[in-house]
């Protein structure tokens, strides 16, 4: 699929200086840019690799003074990193969706699938399922009876949804993702056994949600596991049962929340991080990788440590911890100044 400089910046409600008949078939990472090939400057670290690499066109701000020549048409935008994401799109779009049923998959008598639907080979579809409109099923993916996908979702290969969950409009789904397995519910025996804790909730995720490959959200106890609408989990992450995820709440990967955790809205977390059971982080909070988050959080708070704190006096801390040793040797040094001092003769001659 190939666009025009022009066309692109109509979509992107941006203007062309240069020539907007440059036909631009590939996207491209600055770096790598070369003939035919569309990229964008969000960094000014990157910016000598306008002057030096040779492409269709670029992405750059509204406001930009360029110090050389380019050769490449300009396309000039509000934010040029948002809309490289909106370029990437029409190119993911450019190809069709899949369509159809193979042959090879299974789909329950009672299950109802809606108009324009791709299931691929050795998908299994349960029981009084229901899909809607639009979804992209892809081979050995796995929807448990009584399920519920919305309209225009997408379940690359591998996904599994256990029995009653349901998945909203426009959600994406990668390889490898479970949701509703078992929450980890065990009861300690007098024996030193465990007895398992039958967990009968299911899990809700709500439009507008992706979930990276291998992430597993676990079904409640009782009631529902909750992913709001608009959240962003990255590749291997955990969400326990009975976890409120907030809306447009972004996590990256290797973190993971502990049972009936709840995530407020529009929080940032990065990766490798681990919040404990039953606390709540609250909105617009922002949590720094590997941090261990350990008691509740307020809204707008930025922490970061284990266990996390306010991101700086975490600093300041990190700041004392490299001065450890200098701190021991001197006080080492003070105690065998006083020692000595102890061990003296009375200079008074008394």
């Amino acid at each position: 699929m190939q666009f025009t400089a022009k066309q692109i910046a109509q979509k992107l409600k941006g203007t062309v200086e240069g020539d907007e008949n440059a036909l631009i078939w590939k996207p491209c990472r600055i770096e790598e840019v070369d003939e035919g090939g569309i990229t964008f400057l969000a960094n000014p670290k990157y910016t000598h690799y306008i002057y030096e690499r040779k492409a269709a066109a670029i992405l750059i701000s509204r406001d930009m003074v360029l110090e050389h020549p380019v050769n490449a048409a300009l396309i000039r935008v509000d934010n040029p990193y948002l809309c490289v994401a909106k370029v990437l799109h029409m190119f993911n779009s450019a190809d069709r969706p899949k369509r159809g049923r193979s042959l090879r998959s299974s789909i329950h008598c009672s299950a109802r699938l809606g108009k324009n639907c791709y299931v691929g080979p050795f998908a299994v579809i349960g029981r009084n399922a229901v899909i809607g409109n639009n979804v992209q099923i892809y081979p050995q993916v796995y929807i448990g009876d009584n399920c519920v996908v919305g309209d225009n979702v997408i379940l690359y290969p591998g996904v599994k949804i256990y029995r009653e969950c349901h998945v909203g409009n426009n959600c994406i789904l990668h390889a490898g993702v479970v949701i509703g397995a078992d929450g980890f519910g065990f009861a300690p025996k007098g024996d030193g056994t465990y007895s398992k804790i039958d967990q009968i909730g299911n899990v809700i995720i709500e439009d507008d949600v992706e979930i990276g490959a291998n992430t597993c959200v676990d079904r409640a106890t009782m009631g529902s596991t909750i992913i709001h609408r608009g959240a962003k989990i990255d590749n291997l992450c955990q969400i326990a049962h009975n976890v409120s995820f907030g809306s447009n709440t972004v996590m990256a990967s290797q973190s993971g929340c502990a049972g009936s955790g709840k995530v407020g809205d529009n929080c940032m977390i990065a990766g490798q991080v681990g919040i404990v059971g039953h606390i709540k982080v609250g909105n617009r909070v922002t949590i720094a990788a590997q941090s261990g988050v350990t008691r509740n959080i307020d809204d707008d708070s930025v922490v970061l440590g284990s266990p996390a704190m306010s991101a700086d006096r975490q600093k300041k801390i990190f700041v004392l911890q490299r001065k450890l040793e200098g701190m021991y040797n001197d006080i080492q040094e003070l105690k065998r100044t006083v020692a000595s001092l102890q061990q003296s003769p009375d200079q008074s001659g008394n």
